[in-house]
């Protein structure tokens, strides 16, 4: 079929509704449609406990991100200033780098905040400094301070004396202060530069004990030890939770035009602009039905948010935890509705969720950096417990092969139109659920390629038999005669560790043989051999069959 009439085709079928049954899927790429640069806000990360860090599968993990992505990996975690011995628990973690002696007076100690920074730093990754949580020495309610919290206890358990505003904002600024000093003395100036540094953790939740003003006063102080260490340092926040687009206008309004409680003039610093984002799943009818919409919806309320400040615009912009649903430590046990984590389902969803944050991007005009994946890994913890991690004792999950294709894509964002595609304002009003799947692209061009991601998405969690795709590329150069053509794939047998574990009778001990046969399978595999196909008039056509919740990468190189 000649591309003209193929993209009448596209553009016909694209008028019919989405829910319409049976339509063929029909992909159209436009190379030179451009639409900004292929920015990879996917290369954030984050996890509450800060000692998986420096261990054995962190380690391992932390290396394989920094390998995947064509920038320096962004990575935030809780718990940097929490107090205590260093052991990790689900949900907590501690660094000790702040107590008092007998006399009230400041002790600081390194050893840990510096074994998770240089794990970073080596692997050429870059911290998202997260200023929290309260030093025991300097909370107001310093006992209980380290909880105890496990799966299916109530989440207010965690709201212990890390949580609380300090006794001495003198003390906390001067704590900052040495902090960052001391980062610029090890890693060099130019390197921290390079850092964000940002305060707190959902102030407007379980993870603040203050008032608002409290925490208004909060991060005047820790942005003024920032600064007066390294004015260049890039500080911000507030990382709200999702729909606390108020919360977020005040502390806003806060920064620009309210008193700063350490200067008594008007404004604080404000480099970027963090808050977070979370979908819904729920089990129904025994199946985990999900909620992209909401995760869309707290995007798009927060992007509208800071559009009413024109003083903010370009302002940088982190979605600082950008994920399905809130807790990652609450496994498939406690939580049925998370046995999205373990197969594609998270895979798919996170290509479908992705490209909509893109063109909520573009539609806000917003200069968003990153979107924080907070996901990670929970050392020594059953296999495949149903953690929301990219991986299980060292072995890659598949979604972290998700990640492993968006690598792969750079240059600019290309225009793709899809017949499957459900429309962004479909999605936030009504989320993903009507009688036909979302067979949606996002795509990229650089000088001699081109890359093309397509998924097979749909809110409920099933499987199904392959469905064909038709991916019609325009724009490539004339002078090119061919193209080889390279299909990566996510689904049920191919980058896949977990269907490879169910296969072998979910081993809970795995032999040593079985681990290696685990992690190749966890690693991102091709369909077949790379095709050759002749190009006509600067287009090709691509045809593939792509089972629901399957993602493919195309990589188009020019001959």
């Amino acid at each position: 079929m000649k591309p003209i009439y193929l993209l009448l085709l596209v553009l016909l079928l694209s008028g019919m509704n989405a829910s319409a049954q049976n339509v063929p899927a029909v992909i159209h790429v436009n190379l030179e449609q451009t639409k900004g640069e292929m920015k990879p806000i996917w290369a954030w990360y984050g996890y509450d406990e800060p000692n998986f860090t420096y261990m054995k599968d962190g380690c391992k993990l932390l290396t394989e991100l920094a390998a995947l992505s064509p920038v320096p990996v962004y990575v935030r975690t809780h718990n940097l200033l929490t107090s205590g011995d260093g052991i990790p628990a689900l949900k907590w973690g501690s660094t000790n780098i702040y107590t008092e002696d007998a006399r009230g007076n400041a002790v600081y100690n390194y050893h840990i905040t510096d074994s998770i920074f240089d794990t970073y730093i080596k692997r050429g990754m870059k911290p998202l400094a997260q200023i929290g949580f309260m030093p025991e020495a300097l909370s107001i309610h310093p006992q209980p301070y380290q909880h105890h919290w496990k799966p299916g206890v109530d989440y207010g358990k965690i709201e212990t004396g890390w949580a609380y505003p300090p006794k001495d904002y003198k003390k906390w600024e001067e704590l900052i202060y040495q902090w960052v000093s001391h980062c610029i003395a090890r890693y060099g100036k130019k390197e921290v530069e390079s850092w964000y540094w940002e305060v707190w953790n959902e102030p407007n939740g379980a993870y603040w004990k203050g008032t608002t003003q409290e925490f208004y006063k909060l991060y005047d102080y820790a942005a003024a030890g920032v600064k007066r260490a390294l004015p260049t340092a890039h500080v911000g926040g507030p990382d709200v939770t999702g729909g606390a687009e108020k919360w977020l206008g005040g502390f806003l309004k806060h920064c620009l035009t309210d008193t700063n409680y350490v200067t008594g003039k008007i404004g604080s610093p404000l480099d970027l602009v963090l808050f977070h984002a979370k979908g819904s799943p729920k089990v129904i009818n025994d199946t985990v039905v999900m909620g992209i919409r909401q995760q869309l919806r707290d995007i798009n309320g927060h992007f509208k948010e800071i559009n009413s400040f024109a003083e903010l615009k370009n302002i940088p912009i982190v979605i600082g935890e950008s994920d399905p649903e809130g807790c990652a430590a609450c496994g498939m046990a406690t939580n049925p509705e998370n046995a999205y984590r373990n197969g594609t389902m998270y895979s798919s969803y996170t290509a479908a969720a992705l490209a909509r944050i893109y063109d909520l991007k573009d539609m806000y005009n917003e200069n968003l950096i990153g979107a924080v994946n907070w996901s990670f890994e929970f050392e020594n913890q059953p296999w495949f417990a149903g953690y929301r991690d990219l991986a299980t004792n060292g072995v890659d999950k598949p979604v972290l092969n998700i990640f492993r294709m968006l690598g792969m894509m750079k240059g600019e964002r290309v225009t793709v139109i899809s017949n499957r595609a459900y429309k962004l304002q479909t999605v936030l009003d009504s989320s993903i659920r009507g009688k036909q799947t979302d067979i949606g692209g996002l795509a990229a061009k650089d000088k001699k390629s081109a890359t093309v991601l397509v998924w097979n998405y749909a809110d409920k969690d099933k499987q199904s038999a392959g469905e064909p795709v038709s991916i019609n590329i325009d724009g490539i150069p004339v002078e090119t005669t061919s193209v080889n053509v390279t299909e990566y794939r996510i689904d049920e047998t191919h980058s896949n560790s977990y269907t490879a574990w169910k296969n072998m009778g979910s081993p809970q001990q795995p032999t040593t043989k079985q681990i290696a046969i685990l992690e190749k399978a966890g690693q991102l595999q091709t369909i077949g051999k790379p095709a050759q196909l002749k190009v006509k008039a600067g287009s090709v056509n691509i045809n593939v069959s792509l089972p629901q919740q399957g993602v493919s990468l195309l990589v188009i190189n020019y001959l």
